[in-house]
């Protein structure tokens, strides 16, 4: 078979307004899916560079396909298995910073350019002193960023018309605002001129974003029989849950400029929200999202289940996860509830989503911190909203200490047993260290010592009235019953 290419799609040549750094399986089917529905709507008529930026990129995958690829949405939908699958034709070119550097400097003489898309990982958004300005080939995205910046001004003369909008999608809090303070970091590292330093806070905008969405990538064990289905061969072929949230935060509002709001006003399962303060959803994905992970998780593998919908399937952590979510974590968020229950509908939904394989131990990775994050705030808020404990929440905690029992570390993994079945347990020296020698210790002195432990929750939590007996409580019954006849034992 052939592969992928514009011969077959009849791509339009468009000018390209939007540079990507980054041109993994994410931005792939997230952004640039975006764009090419806008682009068949007539709301955009943009087209987008990619850029490879690490020394070994290799970026002839796009070119063997002239930037062609095939974007398949597989889940739940309404009730019902879905399967969409599109050519995404919005991409133009791909260059890697190594290779094409000539051509990728180039770019910032554009004058269609517009706006600088990123996911450099959580790693990328850093500053180092190290990085010098006359350096080409500097490591970090930011240095880079700086460079590329600083060509436009001068490319331009300064004017204020042609600054550009910064979309990071990195999973830190605030990416906009820290990139922006290490592009401001960089102009002093290298004494760059003022004028410069004002044309990057008058001409550009650096948002701040939040995304949301599931994508397995490239169906390695399916590509073969999809392709067959296709016609064509496509080493690009990517996919991705139905479900996408993105929320762009922003001192200007920047809606006309990239209406993708209006864009999937029809697309179910979707949304892109503009907003001053994004704070409040991510608040809720960290809470709803992440906290229903992390509540139940652990206890649904000590019951026997290994992935989410093996967990969605089981009643009894179903239902335990609804409850959590219903009655212990919505009453503590401040966006509306009619909002907060449609997004929790969705997390359902996605949690069922039979095409994807989310492994419960996978998600088990750091759960001490994971529920510091995600499962204390709500925890406290209940507290304080009625002056009581939230027993499922309670039980997770219980739930947490009881699969972390083990005695052994190995390869840097404490050794846990699920009836007779070893398991690993994945987390920080210190946290390991702990289990390894607390596990033996009875239900109530384990759950003191863990809930005391200052360095895990940022705060004794055995302080808090009741807390420890109930958890010694739970746990006993996990220890005495096992997990899911304890959370049956739950009132």
């Amino acid at each position: 078979m052939n592969h992928l290419n514009k011969e077959m799609t009849k791509a339009a040549d468009r000018p390209i307004r939007i540079m990507q750094y980054g041109g993994g399986n994410f931005l792939r089917a997230f952004v640039d899916y975006f764009i090419d529905l806008a682009n068949e709507q007539g709301l955009f008529d943009e087209n987008i560079a990619v850029i490879e930026s690490l020394p070994n990129s290799n970026v002839s995958r796009f070119r063997d396909q002239d930037c062609q690829y095939t974007l398949q949405l597989r889940g739940i939908v309404n009730g019902e298995e879905y399967i969409e699958t599109r050519v995404i034709t919005s991409i133009a070119k791909a260059l890697t910073v190594f290779h094409d550097y000539e051509e990728y400097i180039a770019l910032a003489k554009e004058k269609d350019l517009r706006f600088v898309v990123s996911n450099t990982t959580e790693a990328g958004i850093v500053f180092h002193e190290e990085d010098s300005f006359d350096d080409k080939f500097n490591v970090t995205f930011p240095a880079k960023l700086t460079q590329f910046l600083y060509e436009r001004y001068k490319a331009f003369d300064g004017d204020l018309n042609k600054g550009l909008v910064m979309l990071p999608v990195e999973l830190i809090d605030d990416n906009g605002i820290v990139l922006k303070q290490y592009v401001h970091d960089y102009i002093a590292l290298w004494k760059l001129e003022e004028e410069f330093q004002n044309w990057i806070d008058e001409a550009c905008i650096f948002t701040s974003t939040l995304v949301d969405r599931i994508v397995p990538g490239f169906p390695r064990e399916e590509k073969d029989k999809i392709c067959e289905e296709l016609g064509y061969d496509d080493d690009l072929l990517d996919t991705a849950e139905p479900f996408a949230l993105w929320v762009i935060e922003s001192e200007k509002d920047i809606r006309k400029e990239l209406p993708l709001d209006q864009v999937l006003e029809n697309k179910t399962g979707m949304d892109v929200i503009f907003t001053n303060n994004q704070k409040p959803y991510k608040q809720r994905k960290v809470r709803i999202l992440n906290g229903a992970h992390t509540s139940f998780v652990l206890a649904s593998y000590l019951m026997g289940n290994d992935t989410v919908k093996e967990s969605m399937d089981d009643e009894l952590v179903r239902n335990f996860m609804n409850e959590t979510i219903e009655e212990e974590i919505i009453p503590t968020l401040t966006l509306p509830k009619e909002e907060l229950e449609t997004f929790a509908a969705a997390v359902v939904n996605r949690f069922n989503n039979p095409f994807i394989r989310h492994e419960l131990l996978s998600i088990s990775l750091n759960s001490v911190s994971k529920w510091r994050a995600r499962c204390l705030p709500s925890l406290l808020g209940y507290l304080n909203k009625y002056g009581k404990l939230p027993k499922n929440l309670v039980f997770s905690i219980a739930a947490l200490i009881a699969f972390y029992q083990g005695n052994e570390i190995i390869d840097h993994a404490l050794q846990g047993d699920r009836n007779g079945q070893s398991y690993s347990i994945k987390d920080d020296p210190e946290v390991l260290d702990f289990f390894k020698e607390n596990s033996g210790l009875p239900s109530s002195e384990l759950s003191e010592k863990y809930l005391s432990n200052v360095s895990f929750h940022g705060q004794d939590l055995s302080k808090i009235e009741g807390l420890v007996k109930l958890v010694a409580e739970d746990l006993e019954n996990i220890r005495n019953f096992g997990a899911r006849k304890a959370m049956e034992m739950l009132k």
